[in-house]
């Protein structure tokens, strides 16, 4: 699954449920007019003031991704009122990156699927794919309500979701009026970019680049350096070992500003029921004390699949080799009637045998995983909204 991906034709004339995504270049036009404006800044007078302005709306609206989008909505790690939930939506939005239902039932998907088929944006897919592809392609331009339920319940959410262009328009409106060219440009269009790139590098580099504390069924890796670039959510195997905690960072020295923001907004009242992950939790399925990591056994054998497949796609498009008969067209009954090495049978073997072990480390992951007992919470709770 690839954003290059050519679409299968349908003879009815309509595009099928299950075809291949492709890149929608059209509705593209202004994802690429964004990178190219900051560009525009070269012949108008930037000011210091310019450059803090796209300090602040990135770190902001990054604040409002991370706590709102995702430690929210999507995995609803604490709670907070009606008011408070519209006003972080609300914030998202001005972060160019659709509406919030959108956000949070793709992440959704992306946990219940991840680094399987059905995730919407696995690296196994592609670095493109993974980083910026899916979001450019046919196939997940819709907000799929069925997945957001619990916040699709609110009219205002709903409103907001329909409206989502309110949000940055009035904010790129209000950097050019109070800031002038060099507002739009710098202020506003860099840190949109800025803030695009870092927040994807979370979907494709933290499952590229880092390192495993967990042994978690996927990819998933702790960077500091996305940490910093992302407001604390480089600890993406923390994450993923315990998706329902409201920290990110279990290590005192694992940077996470998102969770210190929230925890001064509890102070205040605006924000409360937090979900810490249990202390008895951060000591299990640890990789280094032996703990079976199926995430990466899985990496390692599909690319190892990956790699035979193609080796028989290469050797089945070779003419075939003359059989084994003797020079007066009889046959030789001393031949070998075992496949030679590289044919066809014995690598179709080998990739039986790495299907057949891919089971059986799925069979094994599943009765050593941590039970639904003693988890935060794999899934969010997607029964009843909080706010009040």
């Amino acid at each position: 699954m690839t954003a290059a991906t050519t679409e299968t034709p349908d003879t009815e004339g309509q595009r099928s449920d299950d075809e291949a995504p492709r890149t929608d270049w059209v509705a593209a036009i202004p994802f690429f007019l964004v990178h190219l404006a900051p560009l525009a800044a070269f012949f108008v007078d930037v000011t210091w003031q310019d450059w803090v302005l796209c300090a602040v709306l990135y770190v902001s609206r990054m604040f409002c991704i991370t706590a709102g989008y995702h430690r929210y909505f999507s995995h609803r790690t604490y709670k907070m009122g009606r008011p408070a939930q519209f006003l972080m939506a609300f914030g998202g939005t001005t972060a160019v990156q659709k509406g919030p239902l959108w956000w949070a039932s793709h992440h959704r998907t992306h946990h219940r699927r991840t680094d399987l088929d059905g995730d919407v944006h696995s690296p196994r897919d592609g670095f493109w794919w993974s980083h910026v592809g899916w979001i450019l392609s046919t196939k997940y331009k819709d907000t799929d309500l069925d997945g957001i339920k619990d916040f699709a319940a609110f009219p205002e959410l709903r409103w907001l979701e329909k409206y989502n262009w309110i949000g940055p328009w009035s904010l790129g409106i209000a950097s050019y009026l109070v800031f002038g060219w060099g507002g739009l440009l710098i202020g506003f269009f860099l840190s949109t970019v800025l803030l695009w790139h870092g927040t994807f590098l979370v979907n494709s580099m933290a499952h590229i680049v880092g390192r495993r504390r967990y042994a978690t069924p996927d990819t998933s890796r702790n960077s500091f350096a996305i940490a910093v670039i992302t407001g604390g959510e480089g600890w993406h195997n923390n994450h993923h070992y315990l998706p329902s905690s409201v920290r990110q960072g279990f290590r005192w020295w694992e940077y996470d500003p998102t969770w210190y923001l929230l925890k001064g907004l509890a102070a205040l009242r605006i924000v409360r029921d937090m979900k810490n992950p249990p202390a008895r939790l951060l000591e299990q399925a640890r990789v280094r004390d032996g703990a079976f990591d199926i995430g990466m056994f899985r990496s390692y054998w599909e690319r190892a699949a990956k790699v035979t497949g193609e080796r028989i796609a290469d050797l089945s498009a070779r003419p075939v080799p003359p059989s084994p008969e003797g020079t007066d067209g009889s046959v030789d009954t001393q031949a070998p009637v075992s496949p030679p090495p590289g044919s066809d049978e014995e690598l179709s073997a080998l990739a039986g045998l790495i299907t057949r072990a891919l089971e059986s480390a799925d069979q094994l992951a599943a009765v050593t995983r941590r039970r639904k007992g003693t988890k935060v919470a794999s899934e969010p709770d997607a029964t009843e909204p909080n706010p009040e």
